[in-house]
Parts: C-alpha cells; structure tokens; sequence
C-alpha cells in the first residue's frame, strides 16, 4: 500500500467534475461546492438533491471518453466498475486527480473523513481499509475537540495582535496555554476569560 501524503487542496474557482447521479456522488458534489469548487455533474440520472442544487452545473448524458478535460479534480461514483475505470483512465492519461468511491484500485487520491469547526479541519485516513474506522475515529475527535473552531480565533487574534505590534510569535508558550485552562474555558463559553488568559500570556 501507497503512504498517502496528506494535503489541504485550494479548490476556489476551480472546476471539478463529479461522474455519476446517485446519493454519493450528490455528497461528493456537496463537498466540492462547500469548499468553493465550479462543480460538474455528468450523469443520465440526478436524484433531487442534485438536480435542486443551485451553483452545480448538471449534464444529463453518459461518461464520454475524454469528458475528464480541463478539470482541476475529478470524482467518480457510478456504481459501475467499467465506467469509473474508464474515468480513471482518463484522468492517469491527462494527468488529472481522479478519486473512485470505494474503489481505491482506482483512485490517484483518496478521501479523509472529516470535522470541521469554523477554521479547523480534522481529517481522519486509514488509508482506504476502513472507511468505517475513519468515520469512527473523526465522531469521537469532534466531541473531544468541541470549541476548536472559537478556540483558533481566538488564538489567531492573539497572534495577529503580536505581528501588528512587530513582536515574535515565537515568545508565547502556546503550547502551555492549550495544556492549561484556556481550552476549558471556551467549550464553557466563557471567552471573555478566555481573551483575559491570552491577553495575560502575550503580555501588554
């Protein structure tokens, strides 16, 4: 099996392609959209979901060979083996990213489970053998991480406060304050402590 190399992809504006009509490929065209892709859809059939969405461009044919053209990033989730393979082909011969659900044979990537909480992601990879174990582990981090999203806000706020006064980053024990009671105090909803704590760690 491949080490896969995690990455966090920039999909804004870009187009990507989504192969097939069902409910997985309404949830791969959902997340794509989420992350600011152009989405296209190329299916004989959409469910409702699809053909309701707005900003998805939906093309009611079959897969044509070459269809994968001038797409950043391509998902296929057919339900039939020959026509994701001929995607995948496609995509290998085009230098194009192409991602097979729940066929990892044909995949030039694969999908982590994922959490987000405004500005924070977790994603969670068993490398394509246990989808299930994925999903597993990404339920019990979000309810360990609770408040990550508010949490980075206001961290990211303490350290734009130290760029803006031309002091370093790097004098703060971070570290410290996330072992300490600053993370309890925003899953309370106590942020003003919270902001007091930070204000008391960067110094005046």
């Amino acid at each position: 099996m491949p080490d896969y190399y995690p990455v966090a992809l920039d999909l804004g504006g870009r187009r990507c392609l989504v192969v097939g009509g069902g409910p997985v490929a309404a949830r791969k065209a959902e997340g794509l959209l989420r992350a600011g892709a152009a989405v296209t859809v190329i299916a004989p059939d959409v469910v409702p979901a699809l053909a309701a969405r707005p900003g998805l461009t939906v093309e009611r044919r079959p897969y044509r060979r070459g269809d994968v053209a001038g797409f950043r990033l391509v998902i296929t989730a057919t339900g039939r083996p020959e026509v994701d393979a001929a995607v995948f082909a496609d995509g290998e011969a085009a230098g194009i990213w192409v991602n097979s659900a729940d066929d990892r044979d044909h995949c030039s990537f694969i999908l982590p489970s994922v959490h987000r909480d405004g500005t924070v992601t977790v994603a969670v990879s068993t490398g394509g053998v246990s989808p299930a174990l994925a999903s597993w582990l990404r339920r019990r981090l979000a309810a360990q991480t609770a408040g990550a999203g508010t949490l980075a806000e206001l961290l990211g706020q303490a350290r734009d406060r130290l760029r803006a006064e031309g002091r370093s980053t790097e004098d703060t024990d971070w570290a410290a304050l996330l072992d300490g009671p600053l993370p309890g105090l925003v899953r309370a909803g106590d942020l003003d402590g919270a902001w007091a704590l930070l204000q008391q760690a960067v110094g005046p």
